[in-house]
């Protein structure tokens, strides 16, 4: 496993680091057992970043991983999670909230602290607030020692520019806009190294756009991307290979992205993704499927407030 640094932070991340989010039965249902043993043998195989947030699963994912690390020594893995977001609609940002959030997390997860703290899809809400009384309730939290780094986390690129531009924070975690359909994300790649903030890429499989199963019914994606990806999911097919696989390979070489999350509740598929992550990448056939999503390229979708999107890639 290759480890690269995360900003300014002193942390070394896995190039390929663990999504929690299926532990709360996102994208299916997950016995526990079978999630527990899924994070103990990611950070086997040499994941060391593990990822997760109470909104996944209404605190089911935060659970199952609590079980999971609770008997594994703690500097043996590095772990983000997130406050703000609760529900699917339930957003509180208030600094009160997020310092309870935190100690509910950190209930759940059986540690005293957590390695980075993200407010999570600040889009939902406006990003003055955010600014003036969220970002700085956690700095609060860092001076208590319940977090090491802070950041917020988001899909419009947007809110990235903005915040960076006015507060300082530790990291960014940004999703779907580092991808084979949409490598926006490369936009922000200057700003992140003036500004030394440690960047965590997730969703290399665009929340699962770029798998053979096809996209789940609830994704936010218009017909035309979903089409595009469904096209490039079968010339994969046809010429043996599968999308999923060159879509982790995509994610993870590039050398200026640190980290990037992939999700799974299976042992065998973890085991699959960090044998994938260190294989050659097919270029020729990364050539012939970025073809066939040029159409599509860097489209993406409405997520939170119309004003902080930004407009031009919607589609």
């Amino acid at each position: 496993m290759e480890y690269r640094k995360l900003g300014k932070t002193g942390l070394k991340v896995s190039a390929l680091s663990f999504g929690a989010s299926s532990l709360g039965g996102v994208f299916r249902q997950v016995d526990e057992s079978e999630g527990v043993r899924t994070v103990r043998e990611a950070v086997d195989l040499g994941i060391n970043l593990i990822d997760v947030s109470p909104y996944y699963g209404l605190t089911r994912a935060e659970t199952v991983l609590g079980k999971a690390i609770r008997e594994m020594p703690r500097d043996s893995f590095l772990l983000s999670t997130k406050a703000g977001r609760y529900g699917e609609r339930e957003f509180d940002f208030s600094p009160d909230r997020l310092r309870r959030s935190v100690e509910e997390s950190l209930q759940r997860l059986h540690t005293d602290y957590v390695d980075i703290l993200f407010l999570h899809d600040i889009e939902f809400v406006p990003l003055g607030p955010v600014l003036e009384e969220s970002l700085p309730a956690l700095e609060k939290l860092k001076e208590h020692g319940k977090v090491r780094f802070i950041g917020v986390s988001g899909l419009p690129l947007k809110i990235f520019r903005t915040v960076l531009g006015a507060a300082r924070i530790d990291a960014v975690l940004s999703y779907c806009h580092y991808s084979l359909n949409d490598d926006s994300l490369l936009e922000l790649l200057p700003l992140i190294g003036e500004k030394g903030v440690g960047l965590v890429n997730a969703s290399p499989l665009s929340m699962g756009l770029l798998g053979s199963r096809g996209a789940p019914d609830w994704h936010p994606a218009g017909p035309g991307i979903r089409e595009a990806c469904a096209r490039a999911a079968r010339f994969c097919e046809r010429k043996g290979s599968d999308l999923a696989k060159l879509a982790i390979q995509f994610s993870v070489s590039h050398p200026d992205i640190p980290t990037t999350l992939v999700s799974t509740g299976n042992p065998g598929n973890i085991r699959k993704n960090v044998q994938w992550a260190q294989e050659p990448i097919d270029t020729e056939l990364l050539r012939e499927v970025r073809k066939i999503l040029e159409p599509v390229h860097n489209r993406t979708w409405l997520s939170g407030l119309p004003e902080n999107n930004d407009k031009e890639m919607i589609r």
